[in-house]
């Protein structure tokens, strides 16, 4: 039993430290953008960067674990305003506002997770090939979109499969014209917002709610 609880006591100590370091890699690229270093995260966590590199294995499983903690919470909030108690198409604009606010509130992240640097390659002591694996966080993002238009909206037999084809369209677009904007401001947020809803609106406006679901 006592060997038990200290091995849960161990697991919970790595766990708080694992979460204190993403902390203090996410300050850094808060700061510094795609420019973030694992010397300056592991300067910014007061450790050395072998013990980074001991707590995520490489530079990799950091990059990968700053995405998921970063998509984790703009998923939450997506699905917050695709539940929010009004109308659908209230639901489309408050969806589309949600991920370009989250974009446009911490542009050094969004940079860092999802756009290539402009250089050919990674300097040798950033070491972080930024942008260049955004492919996997759309995807994940075109899944998860699609699972909860397949739970909501009756598309007819082929359901499943037309869920996905508009998750990922749905996230394509947002991703794309969503950079764009971020780089040139050529509207407002709210502008973007509704014409993106109006891109959208053609069948989306028509299709009935899956029986039983939760509503779209």
């Amino acid at each position: 039993m006592e060997t038990t609880r200290q091995a849960e006591r161990q697991r919970t100590a790595a766990e708080r430290r694992r979460r204190e370091l993403l902390e203090a890699a996410d300050r850094v690229v808060l700061r510094d953008g795609p420019g973030a270093s694992m010397n300056a995260i592991a300067a910014e966590a007061g450790i050395t960067k072998p013990i980074l590199y001991r707590h995520f294995g490489d530079k990799g499983g950091l990059y990968r674990a700053l995405a998921k903690r970063h998509t984790d919470a703009l998923l939450s909030a997506l699905r917050a305003a695709l539940d929010a108690p009004a109308d659908r198409r209230a639901r489309v604009e408050a969806t589309l506002d949600t991920y370009l606010a989250a974009i446009e509130a911490r542009p050094q992240v969004y940079r860092f997770l999802m756009h290539p640097s402009d250089d050919a390659a990674p300097s040798p002591e950033q070491g972080f090939d930024v942008g260049r694996h955004s492919a996997p966080l759309l995807r994940r993002l075109g899944e998860e979109l699609a699972a909860v238009i397949a739970e909501r909206v009756d598309l007819g037999p082929d359901s499943q499969v037309m869920a996905r084809i508009w998750g990922h369209g749905i996230v394509g677009m947002m991703h794309a014209a969503g950079d764009w904007w971020l780089g040139e401001r050529p509207c407002t947020r709210a502008q973007l917002v509704s014409s993106l809803a109006d891109l959208l609106w053609g069948r989306l406006s028509a299709v009935d709610d899956r029986p039983g679901g939760p509503g779209f």
